[in-house]
């Protein structure tokens, strides 16, 4: 069930012939020589020309820096209508449910009293804070549609 993988030994400089290469940059150590499959001493190692590149991401000097969060950020134009989208439909579901929730009859909303019960509570309260995402998810989606347009209106302007 375990044993010794011909890729970790390869990669510990042993030669298709069994023998072990004795010198060379792909000398490895002993210890590597024995990884075993289905555990975690298989897990390969970064390369070394990995280890020094920067990511992508990275400034050209190699330094990571924290994102500050109160930057402003550019959402795609899909993006941007998707959100408004949601908060549009957020509030047209959600308002129909309140609405329902007021005029239900069958008794689960207000008891033989008419008083609100437990059940109407709880729903007027799942209603009413999804009114206040769907607001801010639809402002969001909103405000990244007419950053877009602002965005493409100076374009338009700046090549005539």
């Amino acid at each position: 069930m375990y044993g010794v993988t011909r890729g970790a030994a390869d990669e510990a400089g042993r030669r298709p012939d069994g023998g072990k290469s004795e010198s060379g940059p792909e000398a490895a150590p002993a210890a590597e020589a024995e990884k075993v499959d289905g555990t975690s001493v298989n897990v390969p190692a970064l390369s070394r020309l990995t280890d020094r590149m920067p990511r992508k991401s990275a400034p050209p000097d190699g330094r990571m820096e924290p994102l500050s969060i109160l930057e402003p950020m550019k959402l795609s134009r899909p993006v941007s209508w998707f959100l408004l989208a949601f908060g549009v439909w957020s509030w047209c579901i959600w308002f129909t449910f309140a609405k329902n929730l007021w005029k239900d009859a069958s008794g689960l909303a207000f008891n033989a009293a008419g008083d609100p019960t437990a059940y109407f509570w709880v729903h007027l309260l799942l209603a009413v804070v999804s009114f206040l995402l769907g607001t801010a998810i639809g402002v969001i989606g909103f405000r990244g549609v007419r950053a877009l347009r602002r965005e493409a209106a100076q374009q338009e302007s700046a090549d005539h």
